[in-house]
């Protein structure tokens, strides 16, 4: 029974995460440029959520992420952001 629960626990946090992405198709810029297609983050109303926020990690390609939300969002109080 305990494994039984373990694995359904594990499959829910999996599945959530894939849940969480979003494929953006290619496009053009208007100046000519062509951007390819990616998966970005699904949007929402939060930023330090983002894979480029600090303290995160694009699990596509393993970029830490570099940006502050804006705020009083610091590399010392991201858990307070």
């Amino acid at each position: 029974m305990k494994k039984l629960l373990l694995i359904i626990i594990l499959a829910f946090f999996t599945i959530s995460s894939v849940l969480a992405d979003t494929w953006v198709s290619g496009y053009t810029r208007s100046d000519g440029t062509y951007v390819k297609g990616h998966y970005r983050s699904s949007p929402n109303s939060l930023k330090k959520d983002n894979w480029s926020t600090y303290g995160n990690t694009n699990p596509y390609t393993g970029k830490k992420g570099t940006r502050t939300h804006g705020g009083t969002c610091t590399a010392y109080s991201l858990i307070s952001c």
